[in-house]
């Protein structure tokens, strides 16, 4: 699904870059392109983004 309308960013794309080390907004923008343009997807990478973190926090062992 389309993010980020301007620079057709997928989620999918936003959550390999969150993968490979992005771990703010602005980080993924400069990964993507995401949120560079409107920004009305900033929300939507921020969501992506805390639910991306909150799962490999769950994930990783204690």
């Amino acid at each position: 699904m389309y993010v980020c309308v301007c620079k057709a960013v997928t989620d999918s794309q936003v959550a390999q870059a969150i993968d490979q080390g992005a771990c703010t907004r602005r980080q993924l923008m400069q990964c993507t392109g995401a949120g560079g343009v409107c920004g009305k997807c900033s929300q939507s990478i921020k969501s992506l983004l805390d639910e991306k973190t909150c799962r490999q926090h769950v994930m990783q062992p204690a």
